[in-house]
């Protein structure tokens, strides 16, 4: 496929464009930067014709996209005020969304987030593992996350396009694993349920979801299959939320954001694990 990325330059972008490309794609990337070149193009995702125009074909990059990967955003809170967060996010969403729609792209995979879920989770949620059924945002990062899948489950109304919404938990990069040092402590990753995924995971998630498109709008959660913290996953989720229901048949070190419906539905198999 000749696959658009727009946040191509980001931790997760990088990891994507390079599975992508390693597979046998053609990958054009979107960001505002980037290092020149026939695989990328300068666009600022927040003006509509520029994105449109992008998507519809750039002279000596593409005449025309296949599918798209939005993982484009401010990707925190606190980088810039909460409100220009909201703004920022949702606008550029609804532009890149909105451009595919009318571009005729009908595989789209975009980037959604643990925040959409209960992050922090200040309040126990209702099960563990938590799965795509759950939604609370606390944050405007997450609120964010929330209004791009409300817009995206609308728009996939609009025609018979496949849209998944892939919900990642914390990225953790190649050279970043000496973080799993306090795996040990009582309370590593409490404001991400003990969550995480490699990008080359991540990464994985994607490809898998461009290869398997369906008409339709669908979510699923994308975190490393195993836990980021050294003890059980039972007694963790005992220590962190008391008297929460968790599944009876909970792996001694599943991750506490489930991942069973990418597994089931998309083959998700991780290829990179902190033990």
């Amino acid at each position: 496929m000749f696959v658009g990325v727009t946040g191509s330059s980001g931790k997760l972008g990088r990891a994507t464009v390079d599975r992508l490309r390693n597979e046998g794609h053609d990958v054009v990337g979107f960001d505002l930067a980037g290092s020149a070149g026939r695989g990328f193009t300068r666009v600022d995702l927040g003006d509509y014709g520029q994105t449109l125009d992008a998507f519809l074909g750039v002279t000596a990059r593409h005449a025309g996209l296949d599918a798209l990967v939005h993982l484009a955003a401010v990707p925190v809170n606190g980088l810039v005020p909460d409100a220009t967060t909201f703004h920022s996010n949702v606008m550029a969403s609804f532009n890149v969304l909105h451009a595919a729609h009318r571009a005729g792209i009908d595989n789209v995979v975009l980037a959604s987030s643990i925040t959409a879920m209960g992050f922090p989770f200040d309040e126990a949620p209702p099960t563990l593992p938590v799965d795509e059924t759950y939604t609370s945002a606390n944050n405007t990062y997450g609120l964010g996350k929330v209004a791009e899948e409300a817009i995206v489950a609308q728009l996939a109304r609009w025609g018979s396009a496949s849209y998944t919404a892939l919900r990642f938990t914390n990225v953790v990069a190649e050279g970043e694993y000496d973080t799993f040092e306090r795996a040990a402590d009582p309370d590593y990753r409490r404001d991400l349920i003990g969550s995480w995924i490699d990008a080359r995971d991540g990464a994985l998630a994607v490809s898998l979801a461009l290869q398997n498109p369906a008409a339709g709008f669908r979510v699923y959660n994308v975190a490393s299959p195993t836990s980021g913290t050294a003890d059980p996953s039972r007694e963790v989720a005992e220590r962190w939320f008391p008297g929460t229901p968790v599944a009876a048949d909970l792996g001694e070190h599943e991750s506490l954001m489930s991942t069973r419906k990418i597994q089931r539905e998309l083959g998700f198999a991780a290829e990179h694990d902190w033990r």
